[in-house]
């Protein structure tokens, strides 16, 4: 029996999402990792399933799956996917979303975009995670990156060019990040435009990571480099960060496209 996915990128940062509101489609890590492969697979940097909401005022639970089948907590990439998928279903514009990282109002803007309010950051040491106590605006790591999590960990550092790049994967499995983390590489032109490039948790060096652009304006902010409403360029494209000094959440604006649907077997694939 076939099953019906979803092939959708938010600027090239691309996912299979697949609905499983009408059922447990006995997504193991295996079958998630799978999946995901590149030429095995549909291929994805993360699988993201949709189920019933459990929270009030939520339209629908997702969760998010890094290629090698582990969870991650939030994807805002992923998370504008949804948000636009939602509405091209049930014409919902304003869907909110339940995470492992909270509820996420989301909202379609009169040019077509998607705006996902992403929620406060945390910038606690045993928030991020870390291993051990130490100042997250100045981790006790070469290159003095800033830490903070979006409902995942972040790492960032402020670069001058992008040589570091090359160390993402250590940088990711190093000691004092207990739950790994996405490391950001960022370089600021001007207190309103970053750019930015990612190595994601379990993915690799993905062409946009959302909740990465989102916690290194946090970092940049802290540092007291960056504006509180910055531009954020990626090798994808374009994202709009806004830290609200207001609400103190942070909301992310850019595109979501859907790539195309298709049917996959997924008794042929591990369980």
């Amino acid at each position: 029996m076939l099953t019906s996915f979803y092939k959708m990128h938010g600027l090239g940062n691309d996912f299979v999402i697949l609905d499983e509101r009408a059922g447990d489609l006995s997504l193991t890590p295996a079958r998630i990792a799978a999946l995901a492969h590149r030429r095995r697979g549909i291929g994805c940097d993360q699988l993201v399933t949709l189920r019933a909401p459990a929270a009030e005022g939520a339209d629908v639970f997702v969760r998010f799956f890094n290629p090698d089948g582990s969870e991650a907590g939030a994807c805002g990439n992923a998370s504008r996917c949804v948000a636009d998928l939602v509405w091209r279903l049930s014409g919902n514009a304003t869907p909110v979303l339940q995470t492992l990282a909270g509820l996420l109002p989301t909202h379609r803007t009169p040019d077509g975009l998607v705006t996902v309010d992403m929620g406060a950051p945390r910038t606690g040491w045993e928030d991020v995670p870390l291993a051990r106590a130490v100042d997250t605006l100045h981790l006790p790591l070469p290159g003095d990156p800033a830490a903070a999590s979006m409902g995942n960990p972040h790492a960032t550092f402020f670069v001058s060019d992008f040589a570091m790049l090359a160390q993402g994967h250590a940088l990711e499995h190093d000691p004092l990040f207990s739950q790994r983390a996405n490391i950001g590489f960022a370089r600021m032109d001007t207190p309103e435009h970053m750019r930015l490039k990612v190595h994601e948790r379990g993915a690799g060096v993905t062409e946009a990571c959302g909740s990465g652009a989102c916690a290194a304006v946090v970092n940049a902010v802290r540092r007291g480099l960056a504006a509180r409403t910055c531009t954020v360029e990626l090798d994808g494209g374009i994202l709009h960060i806004t830290w609200s000094e207001q609400t103190n959440h942070v909301l992310m604006t850019g595109s979501a496209t859907m790539a195309f649907e298709g049917a996959v077997d997924l008794a042929a694939y591990p369980s």
